[in-house]
This record gives C-alpha cells, sequence and structure tokens, in this order.
C-alpha cells in the first residue's frame, strides 16, 4: 500500500457516498435468517452497529486535531460514514425483525462504559492513539467479522449492504495507514516521551479499563459464533504488515503498543487475558443505571431512509 495522495483522496471519498435511500430494504431475501441464527445474529449486529458508532466518535475527535484541513475534512467524512454504517446495520436489524419501531439495540455494559469514555475524554487525546486504535479496529472488522458475517447470512441484500460499507472502510484503511506512518516521523526520543507522557495519563488509563474486557468479551462472543480464530490472527498480521511497511510506521510507538496488544488479545492461552477477563466479570455487575443515559450524540443513530 503506497502512501497516498489525501487531495485525491478526499475526491473519491465525497464522489463515493451513498445514502440509505439507496437500498431497497423490502428486497426478497429477509426470510433466508434461521430461526437457529435469529438470536445470536441479532445479539452480534447489535455490538456490530454500536462499534461503527465508538468508531465515528473517534473519527469525530480525531477531526479536531488533524494537522491539516484536508485530513480534518477526510475525518469528518469518515465519522458521517461510520455512522451511516450503523444507521444501515440498524436498518437490516430491522429488516430481519430484531427492532421494534424506533427501538436502539441495547449496548452491552462494556460499549456503554467505552461509549462515556469516548464522550468525556476522547477529545484530549493526542492524534497518535486514535490514530493507531482506530486501523486495528477497522482491520478487525473488515479481515475477520464481516467476511464471517457474509459467509454465516445468505439474504442478498445484507450482501449488497456490506459491499458498499466494505468499500468505504477500504478508503478509511488507506488513509488510516498513511496517518500512522507520518506519525512515526520525527526524533526518536521525542516520539518516546510523548508516548510515555500519554501512557501515564490517568484518562488514558480509565479508557484501556474500559477498552480492554470490551474487546475481550467481544473477542469469545464472535468466536463463539463460529468465527474461527486463525482469521483473528489473520487481521492483527495485516495489521502488523501494512502498519510496519515502512520505517516510519515501525517508528510509531502506538504502532507498536497497538500491535503487541492486538497480539494478546487475540490469542487466548496469553497471561494477559487472566487480569482482563476478570475485570469483563467486574464489569458485569455495574448496573446501567450507574452509568447513566448514552450521550446525545447517539440520537443521530436511526435505521431511516432519511438518514
Amino acid at each position: 500500500m503506497a502512501n497516498i495522495d489525501l487531495d485525491k483522496m478526499l475526491e473519491k471519498i465525497k464522489g463515493s457516498q451513498w445514502a440509505l435511500a439507496d437500498i431497497d430494504w423490502d428486497a426478497p431475501g429477509a426470510d433466508r435468517i434461521s430461526a437457529e441464527q435469529w438470536p445470536k445474529l441479532k445479539a452480534f449486529m447489535s455490538d456490530l452497529m454500536w462499534i461503527e458508532h465508538v468508531g465515528a466518535r473517534g473519527f469525530a475527535a480525531m477531526a479536531k486535531k488533524a494537522p491539516t484541513d484536508t485530513l480534518r475534512e477526510i475525518y469528518t467524512y469518515f465519522h458521517a460514514e461510520e455512522q451511516r454504517h450503523a444507521n444501515a446495520e440498524m436498518a437490516l436489524m430491522r429488516r430481519w425483525g430484531m427492532l421494534d419501531g424506533d427501538e436502539l439495540p441495547e449496548p452491552n455494559i462494556n460499549l456503554r462504559l467505552t461509549i462515556e469514555w469516548l464522550d468525556r475524554y476522547s477529545d484530549d487525546m493526542p492524534l497518535e492513539v486514535p490514530g493507531s486504535v482506530i486501523p486495528m479496529l477497522e482491520i478487525a472488522l473488515d479481515g475477520a467479522l464481516l467476511k464471517f458475517l457474509l459467509e454465516e447470512v445468505d439474504d442478498p441484500l445484507c450482501h449488497e449492504v456490506f459491499e458498499k460499507i466494505n468499500a468505504d472502510e477500504a478508503r478509511h484503511l488507506g488513509v488510516d495507514f498513511h496517518v500512522m506512518e507520518m506519525l512515526g516521523r520525527g526524533r526518536l526520543h521525542q516520539l518516546a516521551v510523548k508516548t510515555i507522557g500519554t501512557v501515564a495519563n490517568p484518562k488514558l488509563i480509565l479508557g484501556v479499563l474500559a477498552y480492554a474486557p470490551l474487546l475481550n468479551k467481544m473477542r469469545d462472543n464472535i468466536v463463539a459464533m463460529g468465527l474461527k480464530e486463525e482469521r483473528l490472527y489473520e487481521a492483527m498480521n495485516k495489521y502488523e504488515r501494512i502498519g510496519g511497511r515502512t520505517e516510519e510506521g515501525r517508528r510509531n510507538p502506538w504502532f507498536q503498543i497497538i500491535s503487541q496488544h492486538g497480539k494478546m488479545v487475540v490469542n487466548r492461552s496469553h497471561p494477559y487475558h487472566v487480569p482482563v477477563d476478570a475485570l469483563v466479570k467486574l464489569t458485569g455487575y455495574i448496573p446501567s443505571r450507574v452509568v447513566g443515559p448514552v450521550p446525545t450524540w447517539v440520537r443521530g443513530l436511526t435505521w431511516r431512509t432519511t438518514a
């Protein structure tokens, strides 16, 4: 994957926009979801929809930190695209009878904690943090979860929707890895000092405490649905291969941190999972009312074709 011209990429993004109204949501095929698939698919789609919106909030924070006007506008488009992905996934859930009226899927407690952290603190994080985390999530989404979903679901409209989503994600990844290389430029000791300062930030530590159990729970849920663990290893290897293809990419300390973390997440026998599994269990006891209502920006979610 070569370095990209961000101005040309912006024009490509502008010319590739689509809307929910472009899709015939009443097309045949909705009845191809089996009774056995339905409950697990509902849980999967709910998590997937919220992860898309988590990505949207991350891009909104990145737009505020973007070093150029072009990159700021690209991230603004990416923010809107991730919201559209979430809306399209909600529309599929409604098509399959998983949602009533304007009902929102209920986020699990780990997603709620992550959303709460994003709302409070993501705008305070340097670009290096979301700029390295989001490509790892999108690699996993594109390289493992969506491919698995399309193998499991026989509804032709589902394939049509995710063809559009995958095209957007490919552009996201192109920009993501280009920016990761940009963030690896500069003197190594300066990059290291800045990274150490960020790692010691209490706000980031709170984010890790929310993010780590979320990844563990989602990893186990998708494997329980039938995803082969090899797919997750392939996704993490792809992140490491593309992110580290240049010296600048390898010099980005956050690429190295996220790369090593991803390897631990997918390897279920790694000791890393002992404390994180304990966090998953502990957070399971937190009542939703303690976390409070979802942030107001979540109200932008809708399955309606006007979105």
